[in-house]
This record gives C-alpha cells, sequence and structure tokens, in this order.
C-alpha cells in the first residue's frame, strides 16, 4: 500500500492525555501481581474458589495468549493491542483517557455508528457533528475548521456504518497529517472490504488508533471481543484504566480457537458473494429508488416509503434495520447479509410486496 506518508510531528500523546490519567496508579490484581499463574504452583492470593470446573480461576488480565496469535496474524507488536469487553468498551476507554468532561470535544460524521454520540454523553463530552458528504464521504475542511484547542479526537467509521461505503484514502491521510488530536479509525467491517486494513500505517502515523472487532467477519458477536490498535505509549495509558479482568476466560479460549481454525477468507468470500447477488435482486424491485455502494456485510438502500416497507418485512418475519432517523438517510433500509437461503427469502418477500 502507497499513501504517500509523512508523519504528524506536532502530534504528542501526553499532552493529550488527562491529568488525572497520567498522574493516577492503575489498579493491581493478584494476577497482574503474580503472572505465573499457569505454572502447577498452589494459589492462595486471589480468594478464589479453589476446586476446579475450568473457570474457578480469574483470567489472564492481559490476555497474553490470545493477544500473540492477533499480533502474529495482523503483523503488530504484542504492546500495540488492547483487548475490550466489545469496541464499545475500547471507544469509551479512549473518551475516559483523552476527554476532560464538560470541557473537551470530539467530532464525528453522521450518519455513523451512534455509539460514538452515546458516549460523548455519557462521558460529557460535547460531540461536533460534521455531516458526511452527499457521497458518504468525510468533508475534510469542514472537519479541521470545527476542530478547536479542546478536540481530542476525531472518529472515523470506514467502512462506514449505516452507509456500507469505506472512505478514501486521502481523506484520512489529510486528517491524520493535519489533525493533532486522535484519529481513531472504526474498522468493524473492514474484513469485507476491496481496500487494505490501515493496519500496515500504524507505525507511521502516532495519533491513529485503529478499532476492529471480532464480532463481524469472525462471526463471534456472542462473546464480545473489540481490540485497539495503536503505539505503545497509547495503549499503556489505556491499559491503566481498564478494568482488571475485562476478558472473560471463556471468551478468550474461544477466540484463540477460532483464530486457529481459518475460517475467515472462506466465510467473507460466501458473505461477499451473496451481497452481489442480493444487489443484483434488489435491482429489479420498483419500490427500491437507490441502492448505495457496499464494502460491509449489509446494504443500505432508498425505498419508496421505509416505515411501510420495514412493517411488511415485519409481517413476513424479516428483520431488517430502518435507518430513516439518521441524517442523509431518509427512506432507507439496512440489510444485513444473510445465508444463501434467507437472502433467498427476503428477495422473494420484497418481490411480492
Amino acid at each position: 500500500m502507497s499513501r504517500n506518508i509523512e508523519i504528524n510531528s506536532l502530534f504528542s500523546v501526553q499532552n493529550l492525555v488527562r491529568k488525572n490519567i497520567l498522574n493516577m496508579k492503575s489498579y493491581s490484581s493478584a494476577r497482574d501481581e503474580f503472572k505465573e499463574f499457569e505454572t502447577n504452583l498452589i494459589f492462595l492470593d486471589a480468594n478464589e474458589n479453589p476446586f476446579s470446573n475450568g473457570y474457578n480461576r480469574y483470567p489472564d488480565p492481559q490476555q497474553k495468549l490470545l493477544k500473540a496469535v492477533l499480533a502474529k496474524q495482523k503483523k503488530v507488536s504484542l504492546n500495540q493491542i488492547l483487548l475490550g469487553n466489545g469496541s464499545d468498551e475500547v471507544l469509551d476507554l479512549l473518551f475516559r483517557t483523552f476527554c476532560e468532561p464538560n470541557q473537551d470535544n470530539i467530532i464525528t460524521l453522521p450518519p455513523t455508528y451512534g455509539m460514538y454520540g452515546v458516549l460523548a454523553d455519557l462521558n460529557a463530552i460535547e460531540n461536533k457533528e460534521i455531516l458526511l458528504t452527499n457521497d458518504f464521504e468525510p468533508n475534510v475542511d469542514e472537519i479541521l475548521n470545527a476542530v478547536s484547542e479542546n478536540t481530542k479526537i476525531i472518529f472515523l467509521c470506514s467502512p462506514n456504518n449505516p452507509t456500507g461505503n469505506s472512505f478514501s484514502d486521502e481523506s484520512i491521510l489529510y486528517l491524520l497529517k493535519n489533525f493533532n488530536g486522535l484519529v481513531v479509525l472504526d474498522e468493524a467491517y473492514i474484513d469485507f472490504s476491496s481496500k487494505q486494513s490501515w493496519l500496515s500505517e500504524l507505525n507511521d502515523f502516532p495519533n491513529l488508533v485503529i478499532v476492529q472487532t471480532l464480532s463481524k467477519a469472525y462471526g463471534l458477536a456472542g462473546l464480545r471481543i473489540g481490540i485497539a490498535y495503536a503505539s505503545e505509549e497509547i495503549i499503556s495509558i489505556l491499559n491503566k484504566i481498564k478494568p482488571p479482568y475485562n476478558l472473560n476466560t471463556a471468551s478468550q479460549e474461544i477466540a484463540m480457537k477460532k483464530l486457529s481454525q481459518n475460517t475467515l477468507t472462506a466465510q467473507v468470500k460466501k458473505i461477499v458473494s451473496e451481497r452481489e447477488n442480493v444487489i443484483k435482486s434488489l435491482k429489479a424491485i420498483n419500490f427500491i429508488k437507490q441502492i448505495f455502494p457496499s464494502d460491509a456485510n449489509f446494504i443500505l438502500i432508498k425505498v419508496d416509503d421505509a416505515n411501510l416497507r420495514y412493517n411488511q418485512l415485519i409481517q413476513a418475519g424479516i428483520v431488517i434495520r430502518n435507518r430513516s432517523n439518521q441524517q442523509l438517510c431518509e427512506n432507507c433500509l439496512r440489510i444485513t447479509i444473510g445465508t444463501k437461503e434467507e437472502n433467498n427469502q427476503l428477495i422473494t418477500t420484497l418481490k411480492s410486496l
């Protein structure tokens, strides 16, 4: 990948972190103080139940085995990885580390993932919303014009939810070079995209944080495992406030097993193939006014009456997402790609309406 790398020399993590976070002492759990807990010793340090059932011991608070697998597969350092109880915990940790309540602000680009705004409200942070263009691209000039001395984070979701498109490399690169806060790139759907992840550029941009998940392409939504990739300096600071046992033993074990199975490529290929088949079939339905390009495992469509069509599908036993309440998404429905059988039933139902 060639993206005309030029490091943002004005960025400083230390200047960005909340002062109380810099000065605080993190909680030290029993498993932080004695880390060789997988060895055959007598453990009487953590007030655990001694009778073994596979889960009577606390999990590894740093998830070292799982991180080692991810580090190898993603070609990053183990110390550049933070794992969270879903991406939402990872995002919340970023707010609590870098944004001073009732003082700082963030920038989001609606229509986009709703949790950015929810977490801003939760943490008493102003959310400056800069609408995407009509082509669902970041308006970089308006974004940078909205930046103030208290702007700490710009959130970019690419491929974007709910629109499905990937942002241009030029837009992302321009913001990385010209914004002295954090650029958080949410790549929850990157495995379905024709574009490469920005992970290969991680070491070139100290202000870049990449958030990924095992919920989508890896099919582990029920485990709740979110991932942040960033500089070792950023990850070490996030680790200061991370709850000590935020990822349970079962989730770590199942995730490592799944990552070792090498099923990702085949499943993603099937989903992408089905996505193209569904798009082709949707073109024949007359009340669908527009089908937006998708780099994700879902499709956004514009219909004549979103509320009517949504309710008709519910009555037929098919649940999709009505996104009409989001800006630039009037009369838009979001359809997740299912199995071949589910997709065929969806198309048959739509044609019958």
